[in-house]
This record gives C-alpha cells, sequence and structure tokens, in this order.
C-alpha cells in the first residue's frame, strides 16, 4: 500500500521575482566636449512570477521535482542614457481548481478556478534611476545614481481540488479507472490492485454537442475523515463536484459486504462534510457480469432493503448499462452549470497588469540609536538601510550617508543615546568614532 504522501495533489514552492537593474553613473564622452554632462540610464524592472490556471494539466507532480521559480533581475543602465531590458516574467501553470496559499501565514492568495485565470505572486523590484535623473542648478554633474530594488519573494503552498460536474466515488479496486476509460476521454492506468489511482483523472463525456467532466476520485477506505490511509487528501476532491456516482463491488470480490462499504463511505464524506449529505447521488452496482441473473437480483433487492435507495446495476469491464448510466448521469448535468463550458471557452489569458515593487525613500529622521551592552552605539533603520543600499555614489559613499542621517539628527540622538567622545557607532556594519 502506497504512503499517503505518494498522493500528488499538494506542493510547496518558492518564487523569487527579479531585482531591478541599477541606474548608471555616466557622462558623454564627445571630442569637443571634455566634461559632457551626465547621460546614465535607468536600470530595467526585474521579472514578475504568475500563477496561471491550465486546462492542460491535472496534478501537481512536477513540483515534487522542481521547487523553485526565480524570474530573471533587470539590466544595469548604461551611458547615453540608454536603459537596461526588463527582466522576463515567468509563469507557472497549475491544473484548473488549484488553490494558492501563502506557506507562512496559510492566507489564500488565490483560487483559480477559470481556465487562464493568473495571479502574480511575487512582483519584480524597480529599475534604478540613472545619474542624468539627479542634475539640479548646484550640481551639473552628478556623481549619483539609484540601485534597483530587490524583487519580492515568497513560500506558497499549492493545493488542488479538482473542477468537475461528476466524482466517481468509492472504495479502491471498485472499478472507477474502468468505469472512466469507458465514459469519458480519459487513459488511466488499470490494475487488479488496492491504491493504484494515486492522482485524480479527469475525463470529457460528450453528450452531442454538450457533455460534461467527470473525476475519478481516488479510492477511499473507513476512517478518511479522521486522515487514515490517503483520506483528507481523497475527500476534499470531492468537494467541488455536483453529483456523486457512488461504486459498489456488488459481486464482494474482495471479500467486504457490498451494503456496509456503502454506509462506509457515505459515512466518510458526511463526517468530512456535512454538506454531502444534500449532494445528488447515483448508486451504481458494478462488476454484475460476475454473478448469476438470480444472485444480482437478490443483492439489489437486499440493498434497496437495507438502505432504502435505489441502486442500477452495469458492468464496466463489458459496458453493460453504461449508456443508460451515462443518461441519466445527464439528466442530472444538463440543466447545472458545467465546468465543460469553462474548457470549451477557454480563451487566450490576459495577463494581468503589475507594477514593480519600488522602496520609497523614508523620513531623514527614520532611524534609531541602540546601546549594546559593550558600549557600543548601533545606528539603525529604514533611513539608514535606504540610503545605505538605494543610493549609488562613485565615491564618498560614507560621507554621503553621514551627511543624510546628520539632517535627520544622528548626532542629536547618538548624545540622547549617552554616546562619548572616543565611543564606537556601528553604522552599515563599518565602525566609527564618535566626536561631539
Amino acid at each position: 500500500m502506497s504512503k499517503p504522501e505518494s498522493l500528488i495533489d499538494t506542493g510547496k514552492i518558492y518564487v523569487k521575482a527579479g531585482k531591478g537593474g541599477d541606474g548608471a553613473i555616466s557622462f558623454r564622452r564627445e571630442k569637443f566636449v571634455p566634461f559632457g554632462g551626465p547621460d546614465g540610464g535607468d536600470g530595467g524592472n526585474g521579472g514578475h512570477v504568475f500563477i496561471r490556471a491550465t486546462i492542460s494539466k491535472n496534478t501537481l507532480s512536477e513540483f515534487r521535482r522542481k521547487r523553485k521559480f526565480i524570474a530573471p533581475d533587470g539590466e544595469n543602465g548604461s551611458g547615453a542614457k540608454m536603459n537596461g531590458k526588463n527582466g522576463d516574467s515567468i509563469i507557472i501553470d497549475v491544473p484548473l481548481g488549484t488553490q494558492v496559499f501563502n506557506a507562512e501565514t496559510d492566507e489564500l492568495i488565490a483560487d483559480l478556478k477559470e481556465p487562464g485565470e493568473t495571479v502574480c505572486v511575487a512582483r519584480g523590484g524597480k529599475g534604478g534611476k540613472g545619474n542624468v535623473h539627479f542634475t539640479t542648478s548646484v550640481n551639473q554633474a552628478p556623481k549619483i545614481a539609484e540601485a534597483g530594488d530587490p524583487g519580492e519573494e515568497l513560500h506558497i503552498r499549492l493545493e488542488l481540488k479538482l473542477l468537475a460536474d461528476v466524482g466517481l466515488i468509492g472504495y479502491p479496486n471498485v472499478g472507477k479507472s474502468t468505469l472512466i476509460s469507458v465514459i469519458s476521454n480519459a487513459k488511466p492506468k488499470i490494475a487488479n490492485y488496492h491504491f493504484t489511482t494515486l492522482v485524480p483523472n479527469l475525463g470529457v463525456v460528450r453528450m452531442g454537442d454538450s457533455g460534461f467532466i467527470v473525476a475519478d476520485v481516488p479510492g477511499l477506505i473507513k476512517g478518511a475523515h479522521k486522515g487514515t490511509g490517503l483520506g483528507h487528501n481523497f475527500l476534499k476532491h470531492v468537494e467541488r463536484c455536483y453529483l456523486l456516482v457512488h461504486l459498489i463491488d456488488i459481486a464482494s470480490i474482495d471479500g467486504r459486504d457490498f451494503v456496509q462499504d456503502y454506509h462506509d463511505i457515505r459515512n466518510e464524506l458526511i463526517m468530512h462534510d456535512p454538506d454531502f449529505a444534500s449532494k445528488p447521488e447515483i448508486i451504481v452496482a458494478n462488476k454484475a457480469e460476475v454473478l448469476p441473473k438470480e444472485e444480482l437480483e437478490l443483492r439489489i433487492k437486499r440493498f434497496i432493503i437495507e438502505t432504502g435507495k435505489d441502486i442500477m446495476p452495469i458492468s464496466a469491464a463489458t459496458g453493460w448499462n453504461i449508456r443508460e448510466l451515462k443518461a441519466k448521469m445527464w439528466e442530472y448535468i444538463k440543466n447545472s452549470k458545467s465546468f465543460l463550458k469553462n474548457f470549451q471557452s477557454a480563451k487566450e489569458p490576459k495577463m494581468p497588469k503589475v507594477s514593480p515593487v519600488s522602496i520609497k525613500e523614508p523620513a531623514l529622521d527614520n532611524f534609531k540609536v541602540r546601546r549594546e551592552e559593550s558600549g557600543v552605539f548601533v545606528v539603525e533603520g529604514p533611513a539608514v538601510d535606504y540610503f545605505s543600499h538605494k543610493i549609488k555614489l562613485k565615491e564618498k559613499q560614507d560621507a554621503f550617508l553621514l551627511e543624510q542621517l546628520e539632517k535627520g539628527g544622528l548626532s542629536r540622538k547618538l548624545k540622547k543615546a549617552g554616546a562619548k567622545d572616543g565611543d564606537t557607532v556601528i553604522l552599515n556594519g563599518r565602525e566609527y568614532e564618535y566626536k561631539e
């Protein structure tokens, strides 16, 4: 028997958008203009990361192999006012019905129910400005530019809840995979042992010019609502189905009692979600071809007496009564919203417009001074981070940082914290000696 983690309907991935390219510090170089003006171009924006629902996939199995998705950075700017190229965005395709969660906060980011529906999960960083933007009346040759902003990064949990009109349910090995193969275009793996189906299969059942979507939901067992076997993973695939087709093995080939099988699975559904009690249901007695006619009739009569519900005998292996079963399923589905319409009407998706991440300049006094037990003073905060990493200078980077923080009251804050001549001050990872 396979372990629960063998069911591929969840995935965890790490996504990181691209960093914005740095702005350039550059000056014109012309034959007769020895000191040309600034011409540093801007950096390109970093690439975004998108997740998109597609009808071409029905499992999350690929995310067991590939778990990191990193978009390209924007290119740096260059001279002659040449801006860097934007980094290409990347698109991660997932099956229709996938829910996207922030893995750290458990927040639902998106529930992708429409073909082509797309969500941005990490925005690229904005490219930095080149020195051409920093010219002033008093500084005609600025040796300053901006670094590109970092892109967003996130750990994501993907969870698939299949979108189907009909869910085929029942114990393992009752013939669900065989049935879906004869009523639809699905081609599942079929073998005679428990838990053959570890990945739900989707199939399209054609009814003239229309039809519906059917899902072969992996086999349930008693205790599934508690997580026994592949419990919770299986049950959540049934939640979005409009109609349930409950298969039982009327021949009891595996030695279980077919009436008890029905009660067991029905109880598991309702204990997982009480709303299952009101879902439309067709009960199907499969493997009818194994029994003599008289024995089949006796078992069907017993089922009706003990459950008070009707049951339809079929043989998925021989095709007996399959056309009648499809017609009965269609009677339930044809007047309800069919997910097949989504599949048939899938259009070329439009990518959402997303602005790059941009770090705003904080107030000059947005930093604090902290005294450690050793007597060292540490200066930290948004203003320190911004002027240390956002602003690029060709020279005197430290002097520029100190100058900006002094405008925000650096000396005053140090003195208030108790700093005296000769004390050590750590700023942006470097040590300075304090002087009043």
